[in-house]
């Protein structure tokens, strides 16, 4: 009885032990950035937040698109960092989320980082989420890690 799985020489077979195809259309292996939800997956606010950090910082979006998304000194911080574009793209390389975490300190509260990548060079980001009286998640601090 041949059972799916890796099956000699570390193939992945079906039930009827024909190799199994684990690429996607044209032969390609998912295309999907590594920070990325799967498909069908909403993200969680923190990766939401990440991808919208990432597209102000990096020139890509303009910083007045976070009005309404951020509370206290974090706009501030936002309008001063934006300019310069610290996570601005190499080489026409589009610097990509390549992982997004996060802690929970307290309810309501989230301190989540980023760690970014454009091209050869590597930028770090951590920001904080809080959630509003009327549930909404608010940035409330942002800050970009040395870049290399």
């Amino acid at each position: 009885m041949i059972r799916s799985g890796v099956h000699g020489g570390g193939a992945e077979r079906d039930r009827t032990g024909r190799a199994r195809d684990r690429t996607g259309p044209r032969g390609r292996h998912d295309q999907r950035r590594p920070g990325a939800p799967g498909p069908g997956r909403t993200p969680r606010p923190h990766e939401w937040f990440a991808e919208l950090l990432l597209l102000v910082l990096s020139g890509q979006s303009p910083v007045h698109r976070m009005l309404g998304h951020t509370i206290g000194p974090a706009y501030e911080q936002l309008v001063e960092l934006a300019p310069g574009a610290p996570l601005r793209p190499v080489a026409r390389v589009r610097p990509v989320l390549r992982e997004c975490g996060h802690r929970v300190p307290a309810p309501g509260v989230v301190e989540a980082f980023a760690r970014i990548s454009a091209g050869d060079r590597l930028a770090a980001m951590a920001f904080r989420l809080e959630r509003g009286p009327d549930l909404r998640w608010r940035c409330a601090a942002v800050e970009i890690g040395p870049r290399g």
